[in-house]
């Protein structure tokens, strides 16, 4: 009887203890893209730093519910390593009814290197475009119907800034009217949480628990 209550004590306190607690391993950023900044040529692009840094292990989830102003329009994000200059990866999403998709990749050596391209129907409304990296993993990306792009190594990529832009050439006229364009940049390193290690911990102290009423029972006897 006096194991059953312990045990129940150990399984109700430390998971209440460890809810108190944010998950320190877990970084969360929302962007929200202001249409006009995709009204420029990819010369005029500004660079904006994220506000944390996002190794390891990456998901990045967009929401493209823009109102395109020509049929030569797009939406393109790059997404750059904190650590080597020119690497980045590049989602574009090409203007209605075509809606065109393509994901790139940037290496200094390698250079630009398509990884993925539909000429249409390659994005839809109200589906999410979700890119997910790990450094084991590699870059899968899903259009938000399914997997175009799979396993691909980016050699240990750390998120740490972004661009936006739209036109092809200065002349061409806007590329977007209006409209949002939301970005959620969510990462993990699973080394960072404490309670990652619960499993490990909760079981060490049930054993020992264990062990010590056995023996405090066996001596009674």
């Amino acid at each position: 009887m006096k194991l059953l209550i312990l045990l129940f004590l150990v399984g109700l306190i430390i998971p209440v203890y460890a809810q108190e607690y944010a998950n320190p391993s877990l970084l969360l950023e929302t962007i929200s893209v202001s249409p006009q900044d995709f009204n420029k040529v990819r010369e005029d692009a500004k660079i904006i730093p994220l506000k944390a840094e996002h190794p390891v292990s990456w998901q990045i989830t967009i929401q493209n519910d823009l109102l395109y102003a020509n049929p030569n329009g797009n939406a393109i994000l790059r997404l750059y390593d904190v650590n080597i200059e020119n690497k980045f990866v590049e989602i574009g999403m090409g203007s209605p009814p075509e809606r065109k998709f393509w994901v790139a990749l940037n290496f200094p050596e390698e250079g630009y290197l398509p990884a993925t391209r539909i000429d249409k129907n390659g994005w839809f409304d109200g589906a999410k475009i979700i890119a997910g990296y790990g450094d084991a993993q590699g870059i899968t990306v899903n259009n938000g119907q399914r997997i175009v792009v799979s396993g691909i190594d980016l050699k240990n990529f750390v998120v740490g800034s972004y661009s936006v832009y739209g036109m092809n050439e200065p002349t061409d006229p806007p590329a977007i009217n209006s409209g949002t364009f939301i970005v959620d940049v969510l990462s993990g390193d699973a080394s960072k949480n404490p309670f990652h290690y619960y499993p490990f911990f909760v079981a060490g102290g049930v054993g020992a628990l264990i062990g010590f009423l056995l023996l405090t029972k066996r001596r009674a006897s």
